[in-house]
This record gives structure tokens, C-alpha cells and sequence, in this order.
């Protein structure tokens, strides 16, 4: 268990909130931490988690992945908190990028926060609002640390290179601290203004172009250029989906457990991202021919190939 902030401190600022009719918000913020309690559990894997299912399943992530295993194993056996620092992916859009969060923060086991920096327009929605505003509220690190169960959730900022904001409002204004450790331990929510101990939040950040991050932030990352899969590890991944989706539908027992190697070349021209629909309107289709097996005709009309993928400076 890790104590992420000081019961006394909340308890003199609800204090002072008794007397004021306005504050709703605040007051009822503060009552649902000391409700809560300050503890949440610190995950941290007793040995090396089984991790080869995500090596076949990310085959263009190896890089990331072995960076995560290395840092798992310098805790186990130790009395050291679980410390993974801050990962970027850069990558065209469809890669995956946001399926490797998610399937890091399920091999931990610590739960996630997400943000898609491309709606933000101002850093108060990851560092909250001052209650002096009107429908201010905390910010979402704040919120996922204290309405969650664990101390180190992984926290994926999407889109990181599509921060937008006024000049006084800089949407990652608030990662400056937040990914440094240090400051991170006293990390203060601009609307509930009690630090809160954000050092052992898991930072996974996604992007397109690393050209439009700012170099404080980048210095503070490990940055993984993240390519599309080669036609093999594509074609891979198609069979898996095709599997996965099967499994995990009552219908899916009516088709073929191994799709046709047609299908799989076709799939295999396509974003990750974009395979799954493919296949869902392949299974719609087949059904409605009265097929047990998803054919060319099937897949939706016009898929593209993919554009060949790399990256300009």
C-alpha cells in the first residue's frame, strides 16, 4: 500500500469549506477522499510476468516490450517500488499503439487512465480547474489516482503531438512535473489544491509526429519508433483477431476455426486498427450468404493498401 496524500490536509480544507453555501463540487471532492481513505495498492509483480503472448501479439513492439520487462526485473526480489519510465510511441495511425497501453496496464494489473490530447484545448483538464471557475473540476490524473484502487495506474496520453491551447493555458504544461519523479510526489491539483504523490503513475504517450512535442518533454521519455507490421507479422495478427473475435461470440462456432489464406492476405494489407472491422463486416456478410467461411467478397469493397510507412525529419 502507498499513501498518496495527507488525511489531516484534506480535513482542514473541507474545514474551511463548512461555512460557504457555494463549493459544492470541492466540498463533496474532499468528503469522497477522507471516505476513501489516502492508501491504494502499489502493484508490483512478485517475478517477470508471462509476457510471449504479447511479443506475438505486438510483433512491432519488441523494442517497448523488452524495455518493460528490463525495468519489472530490476524491482523483483527487492524492496524497490515498480519504476517504469515514461514510454513514447511514434508511429502512423492504426499500428497499435493505443492496443499496447491497454495490454500494459492489464499485465500490471493497475488499471488506466486515458487522455486524447487531441480534444484538449487547456492543461486544466490534466491538472484541474481553480474552484473559482465556474464547473470547474480535477483535473484527470487526480481522478484516476483517487477514484481508482491503485498508486500506479498507467496513464495513456493520446495524441500527444496534437496539444492545442491558448499561450496561457498550454495543455502539457502540467507533464513537466507529472513525469518527473521528484516533483510528481507532491503534485498539486489546481482545484483540490491538497498534493496528491503522482511518482509512480505509468506514463505511455502516443504520436504521429515527435516534431511537434516539445524537447522538455521528449527528453523526459524513452521514445520507440513503432512501425507497420511486415506482411507476415500482419498476416499473423489477422489469424489472432479472426481467433479472438470467433471465441468470443456465441455465432463465431458456425465458421471455420482457420480463415482461408485469401482472407489472411487481404487482412494482411491493412492497419491493425483497421483489421477488426474488416472482419466483423466479413462475418456479416458471410452469414447472410449462408457460408461457413469468410470469402474476398466478404471483406468490405476498396480496401487500400497500406501507404509504405516511415517517418521524415
Amino acid at each position: 500500500m502507498r499513501s498518496l496524500y495527507r488525511l489531516d490536509a484534506v480535513s482542514q480544507r473541507l474545514a474551511k469549506l463548512q461555512q460557504q453555501q457555494e463549493h459544492e463540487t470541492l466540498r463533496s471532492t474532499y468528503e469522497r477522499m477522507l471516505e476513501k481513505g489516502a492508501d491504494r495498492f502499489q502493484v508490483k509483480p512478485a517475478g517477470l510476468p508471462a509476457m510471449d503472448h504479447l511479443y506475438d501479439e505486438l510483433p512491432n513492439f519488441h523494442e517497448a516490450l523488452d524495455d518493460v520487462k528490463r525495468q519489472i526485473a530490476l524491482c523483483q526480489d527487492s524492496r524497490d517500488a515498480l519504476e517504469i519510465m515514461p514510454i513514447l510511441l511514434l508511429g502512423p495511425p492504426g499500428v497499435g499503439k493505443t492496443h499496447f497501453a491497454r495490454e500494459i496496464a492489464e499485465l500490471l494489473g493497475t488499471g488506466m487512465g486515458f487522455i486524447s490530447m487531441s480534444s484538449l484545448t487547456a492543461g486544466w483538464v490534466l491538472s484541474g480547474a481553480s474552484s473559482q471557475w465556474k464547473g470547474a473540476r480535477p483535473g484527470k490524473v487526480f481522478e484516476t489516482l483517487v477514484d481508482g484502487e491503485y498508486a500506479n495506474p498507467v496513464m495513456v496520453v493520446d495524441e500527444i503531438d496534437k496539444a492545442r491551447g491558448e499561450h496561457a493555458y498550454d495543455p502539457l504544461g502540467a507533464l513537466y512535473s507529472l513525469m518527473e519523479h521528484d516533483t510528481a510526489e507532491a503534485f498539486t491539483d489546481e482545484f483540490a489544491e491538497v498534493p496528491i504523490d503522482a511518482s509512480q503513475v505509468i506514463w505511455v504517450a502516443t504520436a504521429n509526429d515527435e516534431r511537434a512535442i516539445p524537447e522538455p518533454i521528449l527528453n523526459r521519455m524513452n521514445v520507440y519508433q513503432v512501425q507497420a507490421p511486415d506482411h507476415a507479422a500482419a498476416r499473423a495478427i489477422a489469424q489472432r483477431l479472426y481467433a479472438e473475435i470467433r471465441a468470443d461470440h456465441d455465432w463465431g462456432q458456425r465458421f471455420d476455426p482457420v480463415p482461408r489464406a485469401d482472407v489472411l492476405d487481404r487482412l494482411a494489407e491493412l492497419a491493425p486498427r483497421e483489421m477488426r472491422r474488416a472482419l466483423m463486416t466479413g462475418f456479416g456478410n458471410a452469414r447472410l450468404a449462408g457460408s461457413d467461411a469468410i470469402r474476398l467478397d466478404d471483406l468490405p469493397a476498396g480496401n487500400a493498401r497500406r501507404a509504405k510507412l516511415g517517418f521524415t525529419h
